[in-house]
């Protein structure tokens, strides 16, 4: 079949480093005749909330496109590609203005024109995030859901993207999975700038770019090459380090997958996989991609040369793992909601358990599979997992297949009541992972695990999801055919009290079985008042208030700001801890608060911290190494 040729151009120019602002250039051959319908995302895939994107786009004006005295089209030659190297518009003049009219919160549409369209606009970008889009002297870095306007009735045109050197930073380079646009009198060589092709508008914003002066270390996994990128400042970084054991991590991924062919899902979409980190103080957090992702990391949480890496370090190891696995299991495999994304609108699904929860649940046991944590890390990690869900009451409230479909509404909007109210599909849904892994292994005397669940589930769903050009997804009501096709085991019962229901995983049964005790312990000896905390101003301030403990009771609120307990005065939350050691549970406390501008009197009845807190052991001296 032979390739469609590119209709649609888009230029991005970077000249306003200090007022965060990119300029986009969209060039469409042959527009709507009855006036063409444009709009940016209302969302970015992987991060379930309306972003409204659209509110940073600036000055958007359209003109018609005019014929040079080369025969090019602006910028565009007679066979649809640009002319002469030159940037979009060089040569000729400007075409008529055209009247452009917003027609909804994300989308604009332009006056009817013949022939070639031209539509220009600024987009301010000072969102220092995973999702969108930052710009400053220092570094760019955008996703292009947040930049470049889909053409409506053409989003399944092949386009070609044109990223224009600053003028102000020679120095800086182009990191992207987007491939560049060989064949092409412009396209960009690796890490430079110029032109970028994407098959789709689809493909266009799944590959994020981040240009600048990064740290930046490659490795390969089965000949499939990687690229770790490190933006931001990140003094005496050990990029060996991590690179070593990232190459691990995913080398061992991709032999979950495909154990026979060890071949890199993202080879259909690129030729490499990046990784691009954004290091600031406290950041964390990830969005996948196709064949990359976009990463925030707390500077705390990376290795320096000379320095053995704490626990801390497998944290950001964690995040690292889990955004790859995402490369197999939601960029991939999807959910039939997400097939294809309807970008206009939230897409509902109850199935985020499996897409967040499996794959949270594997990221940690990979870097045990890879060698980089062993056997008593993971039972740690796995420990603080389960002592997270365990402590919120919400999972009483609400299942996490209700947890999935409300991630719109609630997960993503969470308040000081979220902990009493819901149960996340990434804690709990780990959780499931794990119950479900263990069962199949016990109903199966270890001749099945949950390996083969994903197996099934990348062959059937997500090998081919991008090649066929026909990807389908996963249907709402398929887990329990699949687990028992893949494994023999039917796990209806476990899927309608766990998963549909709101009941507990029963790991208390379950890791005995794979040798591995289960206790649970206090978080300390000190009574407590059950809330949540934070500093506000050098004064503690409450942030949760758990439902049914002693603050519940004496009705303190979330918001009130501790001033006193028992005539003492209150300061940091470290202060609360030291006052509250001086009493025992069962004591009354009388507590001072501000309420908003009110000065308020509460009597606590003080009590003694629960059991909340999971510790995981072998329980004998040869477990399984995957647990």
């Amino acid at each position: 079949m032979a390739m469609k040729k590119e209709s649609i151009l888009y230029s991005l120019g970077m000249h306003d480093p200090a007022g965060h602002r990119y300029t986009v250039r969209l060039e469409i051959l042959h527009p709507d005749p009855k006036g063409q319908t444009l709009s940016l995302p209302a969302w970015i895939p992987g991060s379930y909330l309306i972003r409204d994107f659209s509110r940073q786009v600036e000055t958007l004006r359209a003109t018609r496109g005019r014929i040079t005295n080369d025969g090019a089209v602006n910028g565009w030659a007679a066979n649809g590609r640009a002319a002469n190297g030159q940037s979009a518009g060089a040569g000729g003049r400007r075409g008529r203005q055209l009247a452009v009219r917003k027609v909804g919160n994300h989308s604009w549409r332009c006056e009817p024109c013949r022939g070639p369209l031209v539509v220009e606009y600024t987009v301010y970008a000072w969102d220092l995030s995973v999702r969108g889009a930052h710009f400053d002297q220092s570094h760019a870095f955008f996703n292009g859901a947040s930049l470049f306007l889909a053409v409506e009735g053409q989003a399944d045109q092949p386009c070609l993207l044109r990223i224009e050197p600053p003028a102000q930073r020679r120095d800086w380079k182009v990191y992207t999975s987007l491939p560049a646009a060989d064949g092409h009198p412009e396209a960009a060589r690796r890490h430079g700038f110029g032109m970028y092709r994407a098959p789709d508008y689809d493909a266009l914003i799944d590959h994020p770019v981040e240009i600048g002066t990064p740290q930046v270390v490659r490795f390969r996994a089965h000949g499939a090459e990687h690229e770790l990128v490190f933006s931001g400042a990140a003094p005496n970084l050990d990029l060996a380090r991590i690179a070593r054991d990232a190459q691990k991590i995913c080398a061992a991924q991709i032999a979950l997958f495909e154990p026979s062919s060890k071949r890199a899902p993202f080879l259909d979409s690129s030729d490499h996989y990046v990784f691009m980190t954004q290091v600031t103080a406290d950041g964390y957090g990830g969005l996948e991609h196709r064949a990359s992702t976009a990463l925030m990391a707390a500077r705390r949480d990376l290795p320096t040369i000379g320095s053995e890496p704490g626990a801390s370090y497998q944290t950001f190891l964690g995040l690292l793992s889990h955004e790859y696995f995402h490369t197999w299991n939601v960029k991939r495999i999807k959910p039939a909601a997400f097939a294809p994304y309807d970008l206009s609108r939230e897409n509902h699904t109850r199935l985020l358990w499996v897409f967040e929860g499996f794959t949270s649940y594997y990221d940690d046991l990979m870097l045990l599979r890879s060698g980089v944590i062993g056997r008593n890390d993971y039972l740690r990690m796995l420990a603080k997992t389960i002592s997270a869900v365990h402590r919120g009451s919400g999972r009483h409230k609400q299942s996490v297949a209700e947890s999935s479909y409300d991630a719109w509404t609630r997960y993503y909007k969470q308040d000081e009541n979220s902990p009493n109210a819901l149960v996340s599909y990434y804690t709990k849904g780990s959780l499931v992972a794990l119950g479900l892994d263990l069962l199949i292994r016990r109903e199966t005397a270890g001749a099945h695990t949950l390996d083969d669940v994903m197996r099934l589930l990348w062959e059937r769903y997500g090998r081919d999801f991008y090649r066929s050009g026909a990807g389908r997804g996963l249907p709402e009501n398929a887990m329990l055919r699949l687990v028992r096709e893949a494994t023999g085991v039917n796990v209806a019962d476990f899927i309608e009290r766990c998963v549909e229901g709101r009941e507990d995983v029963p790991l208390q049964q379950l890791l005995p079985q794979q040798g591995i005790a289960m206790a649970w312990k206090a978080p300390s000896d000190t009574p407590t008042l059950d809330i949540r905390t934070r500093s506000q101003n050098g004064q503690t301030q409450i942030a949760t208030v758990y439902e049914n403990g002693a603050a519940h009771a004496a009705g303190l609120s979330a918001g009130d700001l501790l001033v006193a307990i028992g005539g003492l005065r209150v300061g940091e939350p470290a202060t609360l801890d030291a006052l509250l050691c001086a009493y025992r549970p069962g004591d009354s406390v009388q507590m001072h608060v501000f309420r908003g501008d009110e000065l308020r009197a509460y009597t606590a009845v003080l009590r003694a911290p629960a059991p909340t807190e999971c510790e995981l052991s072998f329980a004998q001296a040869d477990p399984r190494p995957e647990h």
